[in-house]
């Protein structure tokens, strides 16, 4: 076998799928072999929590009210009072910035707003920054970002060309954790504002409290991949966090199922 195929058998990617009758992905070999090239080393992470009951049962009721979520875990539009459905650009990036309505604030460098083409198509939601995004102001600029760039070549697309990338909360949590309930309902609505002013037509959940706090209701993540979800007329993939492939690279074979899912659903064919 050639050396091609060799490197998508030891990283458990062959065979490599592509739509019939359609080239294959831009570059999918040359961006495996590039993420391998590296030697990633991420710290390990504390069991994340279930992010959607936790906030229906646990966050304060204001802030349950706030991103919609019912005793039923069922979600709808999200607006904090309203304050934020009227307001554009400058002004949701400056309400950001000045925000102080989580603890999570004082103890971060900067706000990370998120970062593309406010007119994208694609939409990739994370977590939360780390370390790097927080010393940077940029989401996805660490290990987990050369990764997810890889991810994006993978399927033909380019970091702020046509892509947006976000995160559920704009700051920090500290020690790696993941953010907790009211956290998360406190900065949920940021969120879904930038979701109204780009009009995606497509979104990509990476990670488990992405998808849940997206999808307002709780269910293990090997559950909701694999399936197009719905989150307000808008296509919703749901795949691994790429900080979760660089601990379980066996996991990446998944991951790129998940991509090819969001190609087809882009595409109108899933």
């Amino acid at each position: 076998m050639d050396r091609n195929e060799a490197v998508l058998r030891e990283l458990k990617l062959y065979p490599l799928w592509r739509r019939r009758g359609a080239p294959a992905p831009v570059a999918a070999v040359e961006v495996v072999q590039e993420a391998q090239a590296s030697d990633y080393a991420a710290p390990p992470r504390p069991a994340q929590p279930d992010v959607g009951r936790a906030l229906a049962r646990h966050a304060p009721s204001e802030l349950v009210e706030a991103v919609g979520l019912k005793p039923d875990l069922q979600h709808s539009p999200v607006s904090r009072g309203g304050e934020l459905s009227n307001i554009n650009w400058p002004e949701l990036k400056q309400q950001v910035r000045d925000c102080t309505l989580c603890k999570l604030r004082a103890g971060c460098t900067q706000t990370v707003f998120g970062v593309g083409d406010e007119q994208a198509e694609w939409l990739f939601v994370g977590e939360g920054p780390g370390a790097d995004e927080d010393a940077q102001g940029e989401p996805f600029v660490g290990q987990a970002g050369k990764l997810l760039d890889n991810m994006l070549l993978a399927i033909g697309l380019r970091r702020g060309k046509n892509v947006y990338i976000a995160n559920i909360v704009k700051c920090r949590p500290p020690n790696n954790r993941a953010p907790e309930a009211d956290e998360i309902a406190t900065c949920l609505p940021y969120l879904q504002r930038q979701i109204e002013l780009i009009k995606p037509r497509l979104i990509v959940a990476l990670g488990k409290t992405a998808a849940t706090a997206l999808l307002g209701r709780d269910a293990p993540l090997g559950s909701l991949r694999g399936t197009l979800h719905d989150y307000h007329g808008i296509p919703l993939v749901i795949t691994y966090h790429p900080a979760y492939l660089l601990r379980s690279p066996m996991e990446k074979a998944k991951a790129w199922q998940d991509l090819c899912l969001a190609m087809r659903a882009r595409h109108g064919e899933a």
